[in-house]
């Protein structure tokens, strides 16, 4: 059974998150641009291939769309997240870390797994569970 890295968010913690990310992306969405069924998708959060919050308001689930290659998943996000998981950070601490500017990398980690530095996000992920 996987474990449950989800948080409840205050709407004043999902307004700084969503300041951080600007664009969410939709599970049923998500499931469009892949040509695949949204339980498919729930199977990529469960094994960390995609991470998601839920809007306060109303509980909708919702994914950072920078997390998204296209019609997948960013390949390199999969590792990413499970080094963060073993830091203990909930999803939505992770959001947070992903979408923050870390002046050594530079930029964003996001960012950098995009340029493919994913070797440099994750070994900076491993020193925070230190």
């Amino acid at each position: 059974m996987p474990v449950n890295y989800a948080t409840d968010l205050t709407p004043e913690e999902f307004a700084e998150l969503d300041a951080l990310v600007g664009e969410w992306a939709y599970l049923p969405d998500i499931a469009e641009a892949m040509d695949v069924q949204v339980t498919r998708v729930h199977r990529l959060m469960d094994d960390g291939s995609l991470i998601e919050v839920r809007r306060p308001e109303d509980r909708v689930r919702v994914v950072p769309a920078e997390f998204m290659d296209g019609s997948h998943p960013l390949d390199s996000l999969k590792g990413t997240v499970s080094v963060l998981r073993d830091a203990a950070f909930t999803d939505a601490q992770a959001i947070r870390w992903l979408f923050t500017a870390d002046d050594s990398l530079p930029g964003r980690p996001i960012d950098a797994l995009r340029r493919g530095q994913k070797t440099e996000v994750r070994r900076r992920a491993q020193t925070l569970g230190w």
